[in-house]
Formats: C-alpha cells, sequence, structure tokens
C-alpha cells in the first residue's frame, strides 16, 4: 500500500514529467489537491494530539528505556 505523502510525489512527479489532455491534467491536479488536503488533515489531527499530550503532562519516553 502507498503512503499519503509517497502518492502526492508520484502525482506532482506525473504532473512534471507526462503529457496530459486537459481532461487528464484537470483530473490529475484535482487529485493532487485532494491527497494535500488529506494530508493536512492529519497534519492537524497530528498535533491536535501532540499538544493535548503535552497539556497532559505526557512524556514520550520509551516504556523499556
Amino acid at each position: 500500500m502507498i503512503t499519503l505523502y509517497d502518492h502526492i510525489q508520484e502525482l506532482r512527479a506525473e504532473l512534471r514529467g507526462c503529457y496530459f489532455t486537459r481532461r487528464e491534467r484537470a483530473s490529475v491536479q484535482a487529485e493532487l489537491a485532494q491527497a494535500i488536503a488529506e494530508q493536512a488533515e492529519l497534519d492537524r489531527a497530528f498535533d491536535r494530539a501532540l499538544e493535548a499530550h503535552s497539556e497532559e503532562g505526557g512524556s514520550w519516553a520509551c516504556a523499556n528505556s
């Protein structure tokens, strides 16, 4: 399974290196925009979780240390 980051990179590479019809290019651009929006939401969710953990005084140390 491809990661979202890799998917974004592949779409960017396709837009740089491939010839598309206008319709195909618009479709790839829309798919890229959607993937970037999904990644941004994941980043925001991670930031919220990290902030909540920090506010609780949590530690990120491994249990095995």
